[in-house]
């Protein structure tokens, strides 16, 4: 049998040169996709970083990896100063994968309450959330099969809150938590906004009272609560992280 030749052989070169053509990298500028507009009035603890006259908030991508996602575009401005409206806007000559072009959907807003992630809480505090009598002296009916392991009890229910959120604490998971400081100035930067690819996992924690009534159907091939219909890193979340001492200042992106 002869030895195979080393490299990608002519077909091969074709079948490159085929794909290619089917997903053609565009010339010239790339329209930004609209991802997220939030209004103070409806997310009260939204605030713009270092300064007062702003309550609203826009997010916008372009539907290209820069290198591993989406590059987001993070605008505050003020409503009362938004009259020039586009009537048709402008839409991206090609989008890398469907999953980031998003799904319109209405804001409805919920306030939670979550604590830190538990990789970064202190150790005396890790050690008593995996004391499970520590839980039990709550006096609250708990799911026993959390006895092995309470720690997860407070990394599932009390922890980080899944799907899209302003604010909040900072998810991890496929890292440890690490420093997000503003490149500019050395401030710790605060997170801003979740983009999620769903709002909740299959076994329904944290869904919310009105969805369990009236449950949303679940397409074939998706997860669920994905609204939106985008997927980002095979299904993780992208966080948007901002200084807080000026609105100038780049943000930060962080997938996990």
């Amino acid at each position: 049998m002869a030895n195979r030749p080393s490299g990608p052989t002519p077909g091969e070169l074709a079948a490159e040169e085929r794909i290619k053509a089917g997903r053609p990298w565009p010339e010239g500028p790339v329209a930004l996709l609209p991802v997220a507009q939030l209004y103070a009035r409806d997310v009260p603890l939204l605030r713009p970083p270092g300064r007062s006259g702003a309550d609203l908030l826009q997010v916008l991508w372009c539907p290209f990896d820069h290198p591993e996602h989406p590059a987001t575009a993070v605008f505050w401005r003020s409503a009362a100063t938004v009259t020039d409206l586009l009537a048709v806007p402008p839409e991206p000559s090609a989008i890398q994968y469907p999953t980031y072009l998003p799904e319109p959907c209405r804001l409805a807003p919920e306030r939670v309450t979550e604590y830190p992630h538990y990789l970064e809480l202190s150790k005396e505090l890790r050690e008593q959330l995996g004391d499970w009598s520590s839980w039990q002296a709550a006096g609250q009916a708990l799911d026993t099969s959390y006895e092995v392991a309470p720690e997860e009890l407070y990394m599932d229910m009390l922890s980080i809150s899944p799907g899209w959120k302003a604010g909040g604490w900072t998810r991890w998971g496929l890292t440890d938590p690490t420093p997000r400081t503003c490149s500019a100035c050395g401030a710790e930067a605060v997170p801003l906004l979740t983009i999620a690819t769903t709002e909740w996992d299959a076994d329904g924690d944290w869904e919310p009272e009105e969805d369990q009534a009236d449950p949303v159907p679940v397409l074939p091939g998706n997860p669920p609560a994905n609204f939106t219909m985008i997927d980002l890193a095979r299904g993780y979340d992208l966080q948007l992280h901002v200084c807080p001492v000026s609105e100038d200042h780049p943000h930060i992106e962080l997938i996990q």
